[in-house]
């Protein structure tokens, strides 16, 4: 039988902010809904946002304003960090199902190579494992196992699409728990 495994690349990009004037304007959103506790709106300029975000946000810390700005990412990413990302309660997901894409009739499933698993021989190993995933996957389909219940040998490595939704604190914190140098 011939391989069929597709290994993929993991992206995430922002669907609602894809140009620097997009950016732009989510942060003169922010000084205009901070500006609000002193009534200083009028003060509010083309370019008074660089100033404000550095001195009120970042300076004096009231990162509570940057809760009126929203971004949504759409990420391709393994199945172990979608299960990092879900556990942060207050963004909103919709994510690929392993219930519901039967992998043997819809597409090819795509797998994520653990980044240091490359250079240091592991990849082989890798490649091993997620090739009789897949193959004890696609026996297990065919004989008439649902894909709901055939998912479960699927690894981690499972390239999964995920779309997350959430304000700018919210992914402040999100990323600075989840990019400790922590292995």
């Amino acid at each position: 039988e011939e391989k069929i495994m597709q290994i993929v690349k993991p992206y995430a990009k922002m669907l609602d902010v894809e140009t620097l004037e997009d950016g732009i304007e989510l942060l003169r959103k922010i000084e205009f809904c901070g500006r609000i506790s002193h009534r200083s709106e009028e003060a509010q300029t083309e370019y008074s946002w660089e100033r404000f975000i550095r001195t009120v946000v970042l300076g004096h810390g009231d990162f509570s304003i940057v809760e009126h700005a929203f971004v949504t990412v759409d990420m391709l990413v393994d199945r172990g960090i979608t299960h990092e990302l879900v556990r942060h309660r207050l963004f909103s997901f919709t994510q690929e199902s392993t219930r519901f894409v039967n992998y043997e009739k819809k597409m090819t499933p795509s797998f994520i190579v653990p980044e240091h698993f490359i250079g240091v021989g592991a990849s082989d190993l890798w490649e091993d494992v997620i090739n009789k995933s897949e193959e004890n996957y696609r026996l297990l389909v065919s004989g008439g196992v649902s894909p709901q219940l055939a998912r479960s040998i699927l690894p981690n490595s499972l390239a999964s699409r995920i779309i997350v939704t959430g304000n700018l604190r919210n992914w402040r914190h999100m990323l600075l728990m989840r990019t400790t140098k922590e292995t």
